[in-house]
C-alpha cells in the first residue's frame, strides 16, 4: 500500500524497473459523480489516462503492460452501462491501434472473447495480427477476463490433452499449467497497481500475481496519470523483493 513518504520518492535511472505491470483501473463511475457527470463520460475520461499510462510505461522501458479494462463480473452492471463501454471498446480498436502500431507497441487482448459482439471479436483479431511483429512495449488488455476462468480453463486443457493421450499426467507442473494460461508467454506480474482506494485484486490475473508488489493508491482512475504511474514506480524501487528468502540472503545475492 502507498504511505506518505512514497508519494515523492524520486526515480532514478537506475531504478529496478517492473518487466510487467498490471493496472485495475477503478474509479471512473466516482470520478464522473465528483464532477457532476455521466458514468459514460467518467469511462471516456478514463481513456486519456490510457493513453497517458501507455506513454509512460513505453517510456520508462517497462517490457508488458495488462491493463484490467473488463472483468467477467462487470456484465452485472447496468445494461446501459454496459454498452456504453462495448461501445467505447469497439470505438477504441478502431481509432487507437494505428497509433499503438506507430509507435511499435505489441497489443494482446486476453478474456472469453465469445461473450463480444463479432464485430468487436474482428477488430480484436486485426489489432493483434496488425502490431504482432512489433518489438516495443507489449500492451495486454483483460476484457472479458477472470482470474478463476483463466486458471479452470487451463486445467481444462491439460485435462484434454491427458484424454487424449498427449500428456502424461505426472508431467502435470506449474511450467504445463503456465503454458495453458493466459499470458503464458509473458514474465509474472512484478507490480499491480490498483486506483480509486479498493483495496483488492478482484479476481485479477490470480497464479500471474503470485509474487506480485501491490500498489494501492487512493488517486481515481481518470486523474491517474504519467507522474502518478512514476511514482508507484519509484514506490515499487524502494521494495525489497524476497520471494521466501530471508533479508540477509537477498542482501548476499546483492552484493
Amino acid at each position: 500500500m502507498t504511505s506518505p513518504q512514497s508519494l515523492h520518492l524520486p526515480l532514478s535511472g537506475d531504478a529496478p524497473l517492473p518487466r510487467h505491470v498490471a493496472i485495475i483501473m477503478d474509479g471512473n463511475n466516482r470520478w464522473a459523480k465528483a464532477h457532476s457527470l455521466s458514468g459514460v463520460r467518467g469511462h471516456h475520461a478514463g481513456v486519456e489516462a490510457v493513453r497517458a499510462v501507455i506513454r509512460r510505461a513505453a517510456e520508462r522501458g517497462v517490457g508488458t503492460l495488462t491493463l484490467f479494462a473488463f472483468s467477467s463480473e462487470n456484465w452485472r452492471r447496468p445494461a446501459t452501462e454496459v454498452q456504453a463501454l462495448m461501445e467505447l471498446f469497439l470505438m477504441a480498436l478502431k481509432r487507437e491501434v494505428k497509433k499503438l502500431h506507430e509507435h511499435d507497441i505489441r497489443l494482446s487482448v486476453i478474456g472469453e472473447r465469445e461473450g463480444f459482439s463479432s464485430t468487436i471479436q474482428k477488430h480484436i483479431e486485426a489489432a493483434e495480427a496488425l502490431t504482432a511483429d512489433n518489438t516495443g512495449l507489449h500492451l495486454v488488455v483483460a476484457a472479458n477476463y477472470g482470474g478463476r476462468w483463466d486458471v479452470t480453463r487451463a486445467a481444462r486443457r491439460l485435462g484434454e490433452r491427458v484424454s487424449a493421450g498427449e500428456l502424461d499426467p505426472s508431467h502435470i507442473d506449474e511450467s504445463a499449467m503456465e503454458t495453458e494460461l493466459c499470458l503464458g508467454d509473458a514474465p509474472p506480474v512484478d507490480l499491480c497497481i490498483r486506483t480509486s482506494g479498493e483495496c483488492r485484486i478482484s479476481n485479477f490475473l490470480l497464479w500471474q500475481m503470485a509474487y506480485a508488489e501491490l500498489y494501492f493508491t487512493p488517486v481515481l482512475w481518470p486523474d491517474f496519470g504519467g507522474e502518478a504511474f512514476d511514482e508507484a514506480l519509484a514506490d515499487f524501487a524502494g521494495r525489497q523483493r524476497r520471494f521466501g528468502m530471508t533479508d540477509e540472503q537477498v542482501e548476499a545475492q546483492g552484493a
